[in-house]
């Protein structure tokens, strides 16, 4: 009877721990790292190894006048790859513009693959245009300090502007919501500044986003996952993009 409450008490610990392991998955935490083994007696303890300093940001093109480099080419892919979210659209690259087609899942887009980039004080332009759909014809996915957030263009049915996500609040539910009308067949300036204190966008010079994010937690939705570090997506829209730039500050 002992060893049959022994064994059932050891079930319980083994389930407990499994359930332990899943919410942590969950939740996005990493579980602890195990202690380190102690040193023997008399045996000398290996020095830490200093921290390697970190590398200059690679930017792409050569900077015009007024620091912007350049990262599209307008006749290729240089420096991207077609984002792998499943069932993507064919991108392609046409008279200096960058084709984003609807394909048989939700989103298409392209991922930066050219080196490192600035995590702040930096500054993103472009132009975009919905050619056809009726949602985001912008998801730009940047980075922000260690983490990484996106502003969203043309959202949830078309109008929905915002930076997704503060807090695990999305464009939708934070204080950067705004619904604005955009046409299909238009271009329009997309630029975007990160800063230690701010995110701020503007869409043809009209300030859409000013936000001191502060010590909240910075996201993106999962299913942009992909676009990371650094991305152009759209959603069930087939987008047309051009002119892309990137400046430090």
């Amino acid at each position: 009877m002992k060893k049959s409450h022994e064994t059932s008490h050891g079930f319980v610990w083994a389930f407990h721990a499994m359930a332990c392991v899943v919410m942590l998955g969950i939740l996005g935490c990493n579980p602890p790292e195990p202690a380190k083994t102690p040193a023997k007696p008399g045996e000398a303890v290996k020095p830490a190894e200093a921290p390697k300093p970190a590398e200059a940001a690679k930017m792409p093109g050569a900077p015009d006048a007024e620091g912007w480099r350049s990262a599209f080419d307008g006749k290729t892919l240089a420096g991207w790859k077609v984002t792998p979210f499943g069932g993507e659209g064919k991108v392609e690259v046409n008279d200096g513009q960058l084709i984003l087609n609807m394909g048989a899942a939700d989103l298409t887009g392209v991922t930066w693959a050219g080196g490192d980039l600035p995590k702040t004080d930096y500054e993103v332009s472009l132009e975009a245009m919905r050619v056809d759909g009726s949602d985001f014809f912008c998801g730009l996915t940047f980075p922000v300090r260690d983490s990484f957030a996106s502003l969203i263009v043309g959202g949830w049915g078309g109008s929905l502007v915002g930076i997704s996500c503060f807090d695990y609040a999305d464009a939708a539910n934070n204080e950067t919501t705004k619904m604005i009308s955009f046409e299909n067949k238009r271009w329009y300036k997309i630029r975007l500044r990160v800063t230690e204190k701010k995110i701020e966008a503007w869409i043809d010079d009209s300030q859409v986003v000013d936000a001191e994010p502060g010590t909240r937690k910075i996201s993106v939705r999962m299913e942009v996952e992909e676009s990371k570090p650094f991305g152009l997506a759209a959603w069930r829209t087939k987008a047309a993009i051009k002119n892309i730039r990137i400046r430090t500050l």
